[in-house]
């Protein structure tokens, strides 16, 4: 099949020259469509029956600059790629604009090859782009991130910490309040790293011990190694060391036979140990054994085995007033915080709630053969409630819902009973209007404005008929502050893609 042509917008307020450049560019096989100011250009790029490749523009625009076009194109089309066509060829904006992500910049009056080459150039890399984000999303959504949701700022930075550390060897620990997804990273880990990825033979990397346990290995690949995770906080004091390090039989009470530990069984792949401060001091000192030299001997054996292991490890305490008390190494700790991953709690990325409520709601619906949405009063009363359970708390919540509703719109009444009635007094939570000292809920300033920001942004939305840049014009802020307020307070118009 011939490959489909680029779909390219051009966007000129002088008709001429953005018909001209249109023109041309049709002559040369590409789809072009033009625009004549920035506002008309956003329009098109958030029409989702749209859909185009690249941006050529000018930055002297009525009403939406080019600058202002280049930054929205930054934060909500990202598959898209700019050139710049202008008739001011300062160094200093040509500098802004590559930095804003544009691929080329030309000046005024621009050689056709000259164009028809940035072109190219720019229909490549939205290719690679293109093809990148795609196999991106195969590989999270088979394995690891596709399982973690939002695009908080902190989460952000532990997508970055994910993926540096994915490819090493190197110890992680991963640190947060209980139920805030630790697990989920330590998958994410193992599964974009070498240990979870199928390798081509020939690598020159070879199998652990522990291949025979892997999954087989489809056409000609080496098979991914296993992910064991353990709970060292799950089991009694006495049988932590035989569940990580197995025993031989007679090595206590009630072992009638040789059992192989978690350690092992984790040999070729990660293990993920969580609670972690939970360790025994014994366990502890096997740990520190087993992470320097790789190596360990079962309870009741004097046989040494030696485990090419990866070790992610998790705590919801934190470990260095432990340390100071004297109840966890001070050389384990410093041995297994090589690298901290830091799960942030969901009180303190609610911009994320309304993506992780629908995330779970697709999941759970999907799971009951039913089809259930949120409605606005549910989903203001999942923004408002503290979760201090975070993310575990959210899901269950919303599963809950979805058994419990009768009708298709899943309302407050069909929330848990903590929910409805912590939503207007947890921390973080501040009434529209505070007139006494009784309203008054301890919490930082930041974060106590967030709410009210959020009600004034949607009454002002709501009243404008979802009209942005109306909306931005009163309440006199620019249009991409909005977009990234109306994103971060999760505010899209519940009928419409933009």
């Amino acid at each position: 099949m011939p490959a489909e042509p680029t779909r390219i917008l051009v966007v000129d307020d002088d008709p001429v020259v953005a018909d001209g450049l249109a023109d041309l560019l049709r002559t040369r096989g590409h789809a072009a469509a033009t625009a004549h100011d920035g506002a008309e250009a956003l329009a098109l790029l958030d029409d989702v029956q749209q859909k185009f490749d690249l941006l050529i523009t000018d930055l002297n625009l009525p009403r939406t600059g080019g600058i202002e076009l280049l930054e929205a194109v930054r934060d909500r089309h990202r598959d898209v790629v700019p050139i710049v066509v202008t008739g001011f060829g300062k160094i200093d904006a040509a500098v802004r604009c590559i930095k804003l992500g544009a691929a080329d910049y030309l000046t005024k009056p621009v050689v056709d090859e000259a164009l028809l080459l940035a072109v190219e150039k720019a229909a490549h890399r939205q290719a690679l782009l293109a093809e990148n984000d795609t196999l991106k999303q195969q590989l999270d959504g088979r394995f690891g991130l596709g399982q973690l949701v939002g695009d908080d700022p902190a989460m952000q930075r532990v997508y970055d910490l994910v993926e540096a550390v994915a490819d090493s060897k190197t110890t992680v620990l991963v640190t947060g309040e209980s139920g805030t997804g630790k697990s989920l990273v330590g998958r994410a880990i193992h599964t974009l790293s070498p240990r979870g990825a199928d390798r081509r033979r020939g690598s020159g990397k070879r199998p652990g011990r522990g291949a025979e346990r892997r999954r087989p290995d489809p056409e000609g690949r080496r098979p991914c190694g296993p992910f064991v995770t353990f709970a060292c906080g799950s089991v009694p004091e006495t049988l932590l060391e035989s569940e990580l390090f197995g025993h031989v039989r007679g090595a206590f009470t009630g072992a009638e036979d040789d059992k192989p530990g978690r350690v092992l069984a984790a040999d070729g792949g990660t293990l993920f140990l969580d609670e972690i401060n939970s360790a025994t001091p014994a366990l502890q000192l096997k740990l520190l054994r087993v992470l320097q030299e790789k190596a360990f001997e079962p309870l009741g054996s004097t046989q040494t085995h030696h485990v090419d292991v990866r070790f992610v490890l998790a705590t919801n305490r934190d470990l260095r007033p432990m340390v100071e008390a004297g109840t966890f190494r001070e050389d384990l700790y410093y041995r297994i915080n090589v690298v901290n991953i830091a799960m942030p709690a969901l009180r303190d990325r609610r911009g994320d709630i309304p993506a992780l409520a629908e995330h779970f709601l697709a999941k759970h619906a999907a799971e009951a053969g039913r089809t259930r949405t949120l409605g606005d009063a549910a989903l203001d009363a999942l923004r408002s409630y503290g979760w201090p359970g975070n993310v575990r708390e959210l899901e269950n919540a919303i599963e809950r819902a979805v058994v419990l509703s009768r009708g298709p719109v899943i309302g407050v009444d069909d929330l848990p009973d903590a929910v409805r009635e912590g939503a207007t007094t947890t921390a973080g939570y501040v009434p529209a209007v505070l007139t006494t000292a009784d309203d008054w809920v301890p919490t930082p300033l930041a974060q106590a404005m967030r709410e009210p920001e959020r009600r004034i942004l949607k009454a002002a939305l709501e009243a404008n008929g979802w009209n942005r840049q109306e909306t931005a014009r009163q309440l006199e802020i620019n249009r991409t502050t909005l977009y990234k307020k109306i994103k971060d307070f999760g505010l899209d118009r519940p009928d419409a893609a933009g």
